[in-house]
């Protein structure tokens, strides 16, 4: 009787979940290597030294931020990729790479281009982001978290949080709590203003967290092992398996709804984040996707390794 009900429940959910494709699509300079949403615009980072503008009114490019080339050792001219991007009141943060495997941090007006970080800092910043207008988060790769102030530019603060490699950070929506990740498997959640640990989730994870996406309260994990590991506000942790490495997830403004990377064909997953349950199926990528930014509990933006951007329209 109970193999009857649970077959009955799978052939509910499948005859409910769908195959959405993409809304639209937008080109970018570049392949994305991260991109953020302020208000109607979204701002996109490439590998081709490029911010560039979208109108998400009118679904198209309006405008670029451009980074000027560096030199290699031997004096070859090479593009400065943007590996982060992150707006706040008009606003952009940036960084870059530079010479020497070293970064660059830029803070753009919207006129003008000014460094903050530059590669004689001898600094390998691998993510920023802004606490408010003069005050800034770094990641680097060696899993050190500054707090950094443009007032003196100065660095409040620096702690390296494990002997791992830095993955990725998210900071709540009032910019006080800093959820980061590395390559142990391991969600460290932080004070911003102290730099203090508050606590550090494990044991969902056994292995590299490529990504994390933090919203009201609830922590989800992309995971080399095939995990999405998923923290709930309320409720007890768990994982969900997948059939191949979880490279990005993303959530719902509301942290009810989670998306993650899902198969070897690039598709997206979504789900319910209090149960776990699988929902629809995104599907239209090429390339792997890299990154998930929710603009609406109706609809996120998702970018891999290439140079377009696509919507997903969730309503029914």
């Amino acid at each position: 009787m109970i193999k009857i009900v649970l077959f009955l429940l799978l052939l509910y959910h499948d005859s409910f979940a769908r195959d959405i494709k993409p809304a639209f699509i937008m080109q970018t300079s570049g392949l994305v290597n991260d991109f953020v949403i302020d208000d109607d615009k979204l701002y996109a980072g490439t590998n081709e030294g490029t911010v560039d503008i979208f109108s998400l009114r009118e679904r198209k490019l309006i405008d670029q931020i451009f980074i000027k080339p560096i030199r290699s050792g031997q004096g070859e001219v090479i593009t400065s990729k943007v590996i982060s991007v992150d707006r706040h009141k008009g606003k952009t943060l940036i960084v870059t790479t530079a010479e020497n495997a070293f970064r660059n941090v830029w803070l753009h007006d919207g006129e003008n281009l000014r460094p903050i970080i530059q590669a004689k800092d001898k600094q390998v910043i691998r993510k920023a982001r802004f606490i408010d207008e003069e005050n800034f988060m770094f990641g680097s790769v060696g899993y050190e978290m500054s707090k950094y102030t443009l007032n003196d530019n100065y660095t409040i603060y620096k702690n390296h949080i494990e002997p791992s490699a830095f993955s990725d950070m998210e900071l709540s929506e009032d910019k006080s709590i800093m959820i980061t990740a590395s390559e142990s498997g391991i969600v460290t959640v932080s004070d911003v203003k102290s730099g203090k640990i508050l606590k550090k989730l494990e044991g969902l994870n056994v292995d590299n967290i490529y990504k994390v996406a933090y919203k009201n309260g609830n922590i989800i994990t992309a995971g080399q092992d095939r995990r999405v590991g998923v923290y709930p506000k309320e409720g007890k942790p768990y994982y969900i398996r997948s059939d191949f490495l979880v490279y990005t997830v993303g959530l719902s403004p509301s942290g009810k709804l989670g998306v993650y990377s899902s198969s070897q064909e690039s598709d997206l997953q979504l789900f319910d984040v209090q149960s776990g349950k699988k929902l629809d199926k995104l599907i239209g990528h090429v390339a792997v996707p890299s990154t998930i930014r929710f603009f609406s509990e109706k609809g996120f933006f998702s970018a891999g390794y290439e140079n377009k951007i696509f919507y997903w329209h969730l309503e029914k």
